[in-house]
């Protein structure tokens, strides 16, 4: 093995640079070379010569220096561009697609030389054309073992949704409780209770007992479903806090009951009782509620995760959604809703009239009675806030 005293090395370096910059890669290669025969390359001349291999069009001598280059620093984003390079040369664009994703998460929030900005953005088309690809191959198989879009079922559907990017993951994060072990669902298939079809043929009856209520008070009754209290941390900045933006008239609010709503609503109070309300500490929560023309509710999450939440429809104008976690619905009229709270939600009203659905809280069917006593007596034994 060449002996290079320090001074050599770095001459050679230097010399390698300026043939680099002067477009002679092949000079730069045969210098770099040379140290590496040493023994003495460090991460930065395995780097240059990688370099100055891919100017030649030599992608197995490029990746052979890349790979040196990375297991003396891993996390080297220059490194990872050019692996990805190399395995896209050779076809494997699995690995490909793997390095440049890596490169853009080992960039972020770094401070980058602007050439470098540049290999990022080239990078970027790099990777969509890659998914596609990999995508287009993945579904023609399947379609060819007869896995058609139109005969699989929706969660092998939603898994290829995530799989692709087209979805992204949500689980429950709840903001108060989290009770362990329960399925990751969005919504939830009202004809699986035994309840829900009697509550959906009451819808006609709510309806009138709402309509009442709005041609004798109007709205005056509703006050802001997010109110302030000086007792209480708020640490977001929520638009629609004090606002009657979105506004809750209660039949009964955190357990407490609202005698006089009750009394204007009987048929109301009488459909929800067949649900499983979780009658304890700080629940249940029976409500009209209200969302103002061209308002939103921005995504958040619910406290609890040991319950459920019902949405009836009631007034639904045209214009307004609902998304849970990756699937977004439009309310209709007496069509119920059962969802995760806990799993990321949003609404909005781009009508120009109000929206007004009943919302009431159940326990979640997974849980045993057992359990539902058990939670019952942790609430009980410690406030752990509301709704």
């Amino acid at each position: 093995m060449q002996q290079l005293s320090n001074q050599e090395a770095e001459k050679l370096v230097r010399e390698g640079v300026q043939a680099l910059q002067s477009g002679r890669g092949s000079l730069a290669r045969s210098l770099f070379n040379r140290i590496a025969e040493t023994g003495r390359a460090n991460a930065q001349i395995w780097l240059l010569l990688a370099i100055a291999c891919r100017t030649e069009g030599d992608m197995a001598a490029t990746e052979a220096a890349v790979d040196r280059l990375l297991a003396l620093e891993p996390r080297m984003v220059r490194g990872h561009i050019l692996k990805g390079d190399c395995r896209s040369h050779a076809g494997d664009e699995g690995a490909a697609l793997g390095y440049y994703e890596s490169a853009r998460l080992l960039a972020d929030g770094q401070a980058l030389p602007p050439d470098l900005v540049a290999e990022l953005r080239r990078i970027e088309s790099a990777i969509e054309e890659l998914k596609e690809r990999i995508e287009a191959r993945r579904e023609a198989a399947l379609v060819e073992a007869g896995l058609t879009p139109d005969t699989r079922s929706p969660r092998f559907q939603q898994a290829l949704d995530i799989l692709s990017g087209r979805k992204r993951i949500f689980v429950q994060e709840p903001t108060a409780f989290y009770f362990p072990g329960l399925p990751q669902i969005q919504f939830y298939d009202p004809a699986s209770f035994a309840w829900a079809a009697p509550l959906e043929a009451s819808t006609a009856a709510i309806r009138g007992e709402l309509a009442r209520l709005l041609e004798s008070t109007g709205t005056k009754d509703f006050r802001p479903y997010i109110q302030s209290d000086p007792n209480r941390p708020r640490r977001d900045d929520n638009p629609l806090l004090d606002s009657t933006d979105w506004s809750a008239l209660f039949l009964i609010e955190n357990g407490k009951i609202a005698k006089e709503t009750i009394a204007r609503c009987p048929r109301t109070w009488e459909a929800v009782q067949a649900a499983p309300l979780p009658h304890m500490t700080n629940s249940p929560s029976v409500m009209f509620s209200l969302l103002r023309p061209g308002s939103r509710i921005v995504p958040h999450t619910g406290m609890f995760n040991t319950r459920l939440v019902c949405h009836l429809p009631l007034i639904v104008p045209p214009g307004c959604g609902f998304r849970v976690g990756n699937e977004v619905r439009e309310w209709e009229v007496g069509k119920l809703f059962i969802f995760d709270d806990t799993i990321e939600h949003e609404a909005w009203n781009d009508s120009g009239d109000d929206r007004v659905v009943l919302i009431f809280d159940i326990w979640r069917p997974e849980l045993s009675h057992r359990e539902r006593d058990e939670v019952t007596a942790l609430f009980a034994s410690s406030p752990l806030g509301s709704r």
